[in-house]
């Protein structure tokens, strides 16, 4: 079996208020999917339901095969979680964070200084959390999330409000765990962050996933003005029909050496999101 999570016509209730509405999703092993959507659209929830936080009101979902209400505590030992409230004993050093947490899974301490230097704080391992940054924060919650080398990462908006830099950063480590073979299970509304990192995209809207996909089709999927754009050097904008019979003049541009930059205009993921919706991706 090559799904690491499956999602089968699954709705979720707060009282009479319905946050997730009769979801179809499923994410391969070692792949990348991004649940994108506003703040409210329901993201968490499903993240809540998907760990064993929160039992769903309606249809089913597995985790490596298995109900997550139904997981034992070796099951939960593939997982990995970081959810925007950190989970982090502020009066702990960060060292001791990550010590007491690989305590609970029944491991000695061997690989912290591994994992604390690769999310560059191993400086800081003696600092208390209360005094660290929120990107400092962040990075170490990363460092606890896989600390356990997980089979699943669920990272709940790992980047919200943090610099650029410290964006950076994550962006890399998600990569790598990627690249070890890690399924991630990301929730974001910075759009751009899901056309860096995901493969596959689901755009979730008032608890509907109104479109999934690769990020790059689902972008060529709805590019309805088929245009080029080419910038001269001389300042003059071009738009051209993307066709056949605009192949001369674009070859004559660069033939002249007059073109400063070329473009389609396929749209991106948050112009997407307002067609489908109506709605600004008001964050």
């Amino acid at each position: 079996m090559n799904k690491a999570i499956i999602i089968k016509d699954l709705s979720h209730f707060f009282g009479e208020v319905e946050v997730l509405s009769h979801l179809h999703l499923s994410v391969d092993k070692g792949e990348i999917l991004g649940l994108l959507g506003p703040s409210g659209a329901g993201k968490t929830t499903l993240i809540h339901i998907l760990t064993g936080q929160l039992k769903s009101t309606k249809g089913n979902c597995s985790i490596l095969g298995k109900s997550p209400l139904n997981m034992t505590g070796e099951d939960y030992k593939q997982i990995g979680i970081m959810m925007d409230n950190l989970g982090l004993y502020e009066r702990m050093s960060c060292y001791d964070n990550l010590k007491f947490y690989q305590m609970l899974d029944g491991k000695r301490k061997e690989n912290i200084e591994t994992v604390l230097k690769k999310v560059g704080l191993w400086e800081a391992r003696k600092t208390q959390i209360t005094h660290l940054s929120k990107g400092m924060k962040n990075r170490l919650a990363f460092a606890r999330a896989i600390l356990r080398q997980p089979k699943i990462l669920f990272l709940d908006e790992p980047t919200s409000g943090l610099d650029p830099t410290t964006v950076t950063v994550i962006h890399q480590m998600i990569l790598e765990e990627k690249h070890r073979g890690t399924t991630i299970f990301l929730t974001t509304h910075n759009m751009h962050e899901a056309e860096k990192l995901c493969d596959k995209i689901a755009l979730l809207n008032n608890g509907k996933i109104v479109e999934y996909g690769n990020p790059n089709d689902i972008c060529r999927r709805y590019n309805h003005k088929k245009k080029i754009h080419i910038h001269l050097k001389n300042g003059q904008n071009v738009m051209l029909e993307h066709s056949r019979e605009s192949s001369e003049q674009i070859k004559t541009y660069f033939f002249n050496n007059e073109v400063e930059t070329i473009h389609s205009t396929e749209p991106n993921l948050e112009n997407i999101f307002m067609e489908l919706t109506g709605r600004k991706f008001d964050i």
